[in-house]
């Protein structure tokens, strides 16, 4: 789900359309629906303000004057490097585990009476 100061790409009509932030998210007068200010950067910048529910702020397709539109968030690739490095070493450390080759603790103590 978009949250405050995500980037997001807007598709309009199944095609990559812009680049925007999301500046606030708040209640709608109606329930189950939010007021998505986004900073659509573009030159000039321009703020619209959507009324979307959470299921659309989520990803869903919606339309707009019967035009299809759908937020997709924007992933930093830095981002997505750092994940799989962490899912990586998740992974190693796991099986190391499953094999009983896993890290030994050696005693501080034990090793002071020797």
């Amino acid at each position: 789900m978009a949250i405050v100061h995500d980037l997001v790409l807007i598709y309009v009509d199944n095609k990559a359309g812009f680049y925007a932030r999301v500046e606030e998210i708040e209640p709608d007068v109606k329930p189950g629906w939010w007021q998505v200010k986004l900073l659509v950067l573009s030159s000039p910048l321009q703020v619209f303000t959507w009324i979307l529910d959470e299921f659309q702020i989520e990803g869903a397709d919606f339309t707009m004057g019967g035009t299809p539109l759908r937020l997709e968030p924007v992933v930093s690739p830095v981002e997505l490097e750092r994940i799989e490095a962490e899912n990586a070493e998740k992974e190693r450390i796991q099986k190391m585990r499953q094999e009983g080759g896993g890290p030994k603790v050696i005693s501080l103590q034990d090793r002071r009476k020797k």
